[in-house]
């Protein structure tokens, strides 16, 4: 288990804000492990907030060119390829290796299945820390100062140089560790509490899927689970919707609050979706339902408004 501790929203982290990343990268996800600690449950596949735990992480390196997941197939929220050590089983480093060969980006994101807090943002902060330095890998380093090799991007042909030095002496690299790989190169660190918080225990498990309903992030963690489930990559302003449901609960009724959000995300996409149209169609609505309130407000005064003039200029 790697210690946790609540340090902001999931993977804020400790350490720089990123700047943007390589544009070119691929990911290697380890999802292959016997997951002995819970019982040999399927560890991928267990959720945490609704989604699979392989699916959070996949979620966290989109922006990659190539992903390779290994391990067996399976169903996964986007399109990967799928490699597997041989044998299986064979550990970390031996998967490490099977999943490489799939990729030819500059960079390679490495990543363990079992990470609920990992983001974006801290993948970007990876990369940017590797391509703004002269360092072979950057990795995360969790609450208690470890070094957290399954969580980190690297040069991947510092990684093949090694891992062909490796092989020079001996027929496969199963039941290597992987710090005979790490130990060979050079390597910068970034703090990270959160994003480097992993699942081997049960415990673990309560412990993110509890963190998740904590009220900082619940409505976060819910529009991410939910736009990974809906296929869709759309950054709305969460406040904008969230006021226009209270100006309809208020100003009209209750239920007019989903129903109002419902037909502005069905008119934006009308209009082309994006942004801008969610903003536009959000804020026609609020002014409708801000004129129903002050209509029901001067009835309730006994003062109806004046009946507008249709003839201007008369």
């Amino acid at each position: 288990m790697t210690a946790y501790e609540p340090l902001g929203g999931p993977g804020a982290g400790t350490g720089p804000a990123p700047g943007p990343g390589p544009a070119r990268y691929d990911a290697v996800v380890l999802a292959g492990g016997a997951a002995r600690r819970l019982g040999g449950a399927d560890k991928p596949g267990v959720r945490v907030g609704g989604r699979a735990l392989l699916d959070r992480v996949l979620a966290a390196c989109a922006g990659a060119r190539t992903t390779v997941v290994v391990a067996d197939h399976r169903p996964t929220a986007r399109p990967v390829t799928w490699a597997r050590e041989d044998p299986p089983g064979g550990g970390p480093l031996a998967a490490l290796a099977a999943g490489l060969r799939h990729t030819t980006a500059e960079y390679v994101v490495v990543l363990s299945a079992d990470l609920p807090f990992l983001a974006g943002r801290t993948v970007g902060a990876l990369l940017s820390a590797l391509a703004a330095s002269d360092a072979e890998g950057v990795l995360l380093t969790d609450a208690d100062g470890r070094d957290q090799p399954l969580v980190a991007a690297y040069r991947a042909s510092a990684v093949r140089r090694e891992l062909a030095a490796l092989t020079r002496d001996r027929a496969d690299l199963t039941g290597l560790p992987l710090r005979r790989l790490t130990g060979a190169l050079r390597l910068a660190r970034v703090p990270d509490a959160v994003a480097s918080f992993d699942c081997d225990t049960w415990d673990d498990i309560a412990t993110a899927r509890a963190r998740i309903r904590e009220h900082g992030h619940v409505l976060d963690e819910w529009i991410s689970a939910a736009k990974d489930e809906l296929g869709i990559d759309l950054d709305v302003d969460r406040v904008l919707l969230l006021d226009l449901a209270r100006d309809a609960a208020h100003g009209v009724a209750r239920p007019a609050a989903p129903l109002t959000t419902f037909l502005v995300g069905y008119a934006a996409g009308r209009a082309g979706g994006g942004p801008e149209a969610v903003a536009e169609a959000a804020r026609k609505a609020a002014a409708l339902a801000r004129r129903w309130a002050e209509e029901a407000a001067q009835a309730a005064d006994g003062k109806p408004d004046a009946a507008p003039d249709t003839h201007p200029g008369a």
